[in-house]
């Protein structure tokens, strides 16, 4: 690991140490390895791997627990705790940043979709004596309107996400190890790999939606296999290349354990969004005539729209931070398991080893 300014450095490690997260570069540890600086002594090995980790010497803290996970192998509960740990430790910057992306992405979405509410209407209104003429150039007008109000949302949609994974897994890097982050240091360390990331949202979405294309379960292969580029990207600081090769290392061997989280995490928020804009909906569905008996078709309002932005922006502003930061921990997590990572950890942290166990003679 380089040892440049914190600026350049997403754990915090002073210079001539080694990063809690370091890219491995060509030569990769052995199974069990962990990643050292030149003349630096190893923390010391127990049977069953290192302390913390299944076999002699096991506690739940695994090396210690510096900040929201435990520095060991984590399973599924420790990986969706840590997650809602980091939002309850941090939430003015991690709740308030991502409503303010969720407002503002809200409304830009808003007011593409109020594009479409004339064309939609007028649709709605034809009445059986319309020509099938008539009816032809309204269908064509609103698929129109639909495809030139679908760009931006994907544009924005794309933003929104590329920024609020980068700020939030420098933020998870520091949760990690226990350490304050505030706005100001976290936007500096991610700012460089934003456009590098959008880069990789842009691939990974595409990938995914060419895949899904053909069927089903290609498209689970990239969504997979290539679920961890972001956070490795970002706190390894490698090229887009060596961030998709990174992500599908770790992946290999796990993929169904990787895809068993992500598909949890998935369905908790996709629960919670749902629970959420309950309500609003069906306000929008009053706004709309939904519920009148007399309306033969229901209206779409800009009172309809804005409820159902706001249920929007309150669902994003709890489900996108804890659906990336489980991505992040997920990552974490997969290090320590393979590379041993939270011996790193632990000496980023400024954790002292504990002392190997005595034999017996």
């Amino acid at each position: 690991m380089s040892s440049s300014p914190s600026s350049e450095n997403p754990t915090g490690a002073s210079p001539g140490q080694p990063g809690a997260f370091p890219p491995p570069g060509a030569t990769p540890p052995p199974a069990g390895g962990q990643w050292q600086s030149p003349g630096q002594q190893p923390l010391p090995q127990y049977p069953g791997g290192a302390y913390g980790r299944p076999g002699a010497g096991w506690n739940p803290n695994g090396l210690g627990k510096p900040g929201v996970i435990a520095l060991r192998p984590l399973n599924v509960g420790d990986i969706l705790d840590g997650a809602i740990t980091a939002i309850r430790r941090y939430p003015l910057l991690i709740l308030g940043v991502a409503a303010i992306v969720a407002v503002v992405s809200a409304g830009l979405n808003l007011a593409a979709s109020l594009w479409l509410v004339p064309d939609f209407n007028r649709v709605a209104q034809l009445g059986p004596a319309a020509t099938q003429q008539q009816q032809l150039d309204a269908a064509y007008s609103l698929l129109g309107s639909a495809l030139t109000a679908l760009l931006p949302t994907l544009v924005i949609s794309m933003l929104a996400q590329t920024f609020l994974t980068g700020f939030l897994t420098v933020v998870m890097g520091k949760a990690v190890l226990g350490r304050p982050v505030d706005f100001g240091s976290a936007m500096r360390e991610a700012a460089p790999r934003l456009l590098p990331l959008l880069a990789v949202t842009v691939l990974y979405a595409l990938a995914t939606i060419v895949a899904a294309a053909f069927c089903l379960l290609p498209a689970v292969l990239p969504y997979v296999f290539w679920s961890l580029t972001g956070p490795a990207l970002v706190l390894e600081r490698g090229t887009i290349g060596q961030a998709f090769t990174r992500s599908r290392q770790l992946v290999s061997g796990m993929f169904w354990r990787v895809f068993g989280i992500l598909l949890l995490a998935g369905v908790i928020g996709w629960i919670i969004s749902a629970i959420i804009s309950v309500p609003f909906s069906l306000g929008s569905g009053a706004f709309s005539g939904l519920f009148n008996p007399q309306a033969t078709l229901p209206k779409v309002t800009t009172g309809g729209l804005v409820l159902q932005s706001v249920g929007k922006v309150i669902a994003e502003t709890i489900v996108m931070p804890f659906t990336a930061l489980v991505t992040v921990v997920l990552y974490i997590d997969q290090r320590m398991r393979r590379e041993g990572m939270d011996i790193e950890l632990a000496r980023a942290a400024g954790l002292q080893p504990p002392q190997p166990p005595q034999q017996a003679w």
